[in-house]
């Protein structure tokens, strides 16, 4: 059983996860889990991390997977907000890190609207841990000096769309892609339309730093068909340049 509270408001801990790899998660986030009272959790935290968490600590699934979600986000901040008025510790677990394509701005900003403490603990974020658990450097000093992230699922423009491919790809030599796989056939189209050669190099990452990791390289000109035919599903980190060569010329790929 968890302990009530005795002072009118408890916090809310937003903890990045990690990217999969539990040895990822940091010192502060594995102490939080172990002294929490509650834990609202994503669909992409490992099982490894949730076997941190306090035995007695209620746990709450609140994941999102390609437009499946178990509660609504104004649910989610809802219940974080009851929770903190009932218990002392109450950990909000997100895959990755919080501030990186992972709602916390908002969740932040709605709990502090509801009058809630909150303190946001990073986590190590998939675009920077995959692509090196792959043997990609995001910046080489032969191959790229500057490096952008961006979220895959906005490339089909409509309510909220804010991704100017073209910009991005012409002003980074590196491109790294969140939640793109399947609209990946759109992504390639921008890129190439703003420039990029069709041989330009990409690697597709999946299940990134567990052992399911698996990485698919291509160039743009034949990613589409590559991912078609070996039927390549998401999760996966998407990486775009000549970076992507580095880990291929050194055979470091799982």
């Amino acid at each position: 059983m968890t302990t009530p509270i005795s002072s009118p408001l408890g916090k809310v801990y937003l903890v990045g996860a990690g990217p999969g790899d539990p040895g990822l998660m940091t010192i502060k986030g594995k102490a939080l889990l172990e002294h929490s009272d509650v834990v609202v959790y994503d669909a992409l935290v490992s099982p490894q991390v949730l076997q941190m968490i306090n035995p007695k600590a209620e746990q709450i699934y609140a994941g999102k997977r390609s437009g499946r979600h178990s509660l609504p986000q104004e649910e989610i901040t809802a219940l974080l907000t009851a929770k903190a008025r009932e218990y002392a510790v109450v950990v909000r677990l997100k895959g990755g890190d919080p501030f990186i394509f992972g709602r916390g701005g908002e969740e932040l900003e709605d709990l502090i609207a509801n009058g809630i403490p909150v303190e946001v603990v990073p986590g190590v974020t998939a675009g920077v841990a995959v692509p090196a658990y792959a043997g990609i450097p995001l910046t080489h000093r032969r191959y790229s000096s500057s490096v952008a992230f961006v979220a895959g699922h906005q490339a089909t423009p409509g309510p909220g769309w804010a991704v100017n491919w073209k910009a991005l790809a012409q002003g980074a030599q590196t491109l790294v892609v969140y939640m793109g796989v399947q609209q990946l056939p759109q992504i390639v189209a921008s890129i190439l339309e703003a420039g990029r050669s069709p041989e330009t190099p990409i690697a597709l990452i999946r299940w990134g730093t567990t052992p399911q990791q698996q990485t698919l390289f291509a160039d743009l000109g034949t990613v589409v068909q590559r991912v078609a035919q070996e039927n390549f599903d998401p999760p996966a980190i998407i990486v775009v340049g000549e970076v992507v060569n580095f880990a291929q010329s050194l055979h470091l790929q799982p």
